[in-house]
């Protein structure tokens, strides 16, 4: 009897610095590399601005925003 593949099954989400998903509407990924690909999008976005703005913790250098970051499984 063959086990089913949950890995297949899973869906995972980003959330910013301040739990908002990273994409305009929420965006759910199927492996965390995909995960963090659309966080190296995400980052791109503020590289003019030079920091993101965060309401919890001030502003964030570009090279430190994913250790600010979550990925979930949902």
């Amino acid at each position: 009897m063959k086990t089913p593949n949950t890995q297949k099954n899973k869906k995972y989400v980003v959330l910013s610095p301040d739990n908002f998903t990273i994409e305009f509407s929420p965006q759910h990924y199927r492996s965390k590399k995909q995960c963090l690909k659309a966080l190296d999008t995400f980052i791109q976005r503020y590289s003019l601005q030079g920091y993101y703005s965060s309401v919890n913790y001030g502003r964030i250098p570009l090279n430190e925003i994913k250790e600010y970051c979550k990925i979930i499984e949902k």
